[in-house]
């Protein structure tokens, strides 16, 4: 069933492990996706960037989508519909007023007080709404760059701050984790990490999840980390199934061969993410 995040995230904070978030870009991807935690029984959050909205048509298209499958495949686990890095106010009214279950309102490029004040009025919105509030503070490393910016870690008192100024419901610090294919090794701050965890006693969540070594997901979880995001690992394991399908089989011109020829390999990822994670047979 399609809910918020709130009860999952504070069952793995109980429970020490973490919920996946799973980024979705078409319909196969969502399918094999729902398919594959519902025979592991754990539950996933369904994550969709703005980019990502935009290619599959719209928020209302991607939440009827969602919604539909869940139906038609009979879909029992618990699964969440969440907007990924929400630029705006305006984004995340838009993934809300759309059938979204928890939106994430990115403000961290801001300075400290605008970001509470854009992510305020994001919970302000979302909360009679039913809908779960994540926000950022520091600053995740991009695609471009692959190693983080030490001076962008988020600091103990900022968070603590947004926390209690917000009322938001996870906070994802930027701790040391980068989005896309890490250069070096990834350097989380783990000394920070219990202190924001034990100090705002919210569920964290790890951005940049893809390329973490098996040692430091574990210590993240004991740590404080509920909720870790996976998307390049995926998207590399199916593109290169699918890259190696097209060459053995330069005749097929079948989409929706082309597209399947990736699930066994995106799905193995799945599972391989989800008992690393701890999540399986939670819901």
């Amino acid at each position: 069933m399609l809910e918020n995040m709130k009860d999952m995230l504070n069952k793995a904070d109980s429970g020490k492990y973490a919920v996946p978030q799973f980024n979705i870009n078409n319909l196969e991807w969502t399918r094999f996706i729902l398919e594959q935690c519902q025979e592991l029984k754990t539950p996933v959050i369904l994550g969709v960037s703005e980019g990502a909205i935009k290619y599959m048509g719209g928020y209302k298209t991607v939440a009827n989508l969602v919604k539909s499958l869940i139906s038609n495949l009979n879909i029992t686990i618990p699964v969440a519909l969440h907007l990924d890095h929400g630029s705006s106010y305006e984004s995340c009214v838009k993934a809300i007023n759309n059938g979204f279950t928890s939106v994430m309102i990115d403000a961290s490029k801001y300075p400290l007080e605008e970001n509470i004040n854009i992510t305020r009025q994001v919970v302000n919105y979302a909360k009679d709404k039913d809908v779960t509030v994540e926000a950022e503070v520091g600053a995740v490393g991009g695609e471009e760059d692959g190693v983080a910016n030490e001076l962008a870690y988020a600091k103990v008192e900022d968070a603590i701050k947004l926390v209690n100024e917000t009322n938001i419901d996870f906070l994802a610090p930027a701790l040391g984790s980068v989005h896309g294919i890490y250069k070096g090794e990834p350097k989380l701050d783990f000394e920070r990490m219990v202190k924001i965890h034990e100090l705002t006693k919210l569920p964290l969540v790890l951005h940049g999840g893809s390329g973490i070594p098996d040692q430091l997901i574990k210590k993240s979880i004991s740590c404080g980390i509920c909720k870790i995001n996976i998307n390049t690992e995926l998207q590399i394991a199916w593109s290169k199934t699918v890259r190696l399908y097209l060459k053995e089989n330069e005749k097929v011109y079948d989409p929706r061969k082309i597209i399947k020829s990736g699930e066994a390999k995106m799905k193995e990822m799945i599972t391989s993410k989800v008992l690393l994670f701890g999540s399986n047979n939670q819901a």
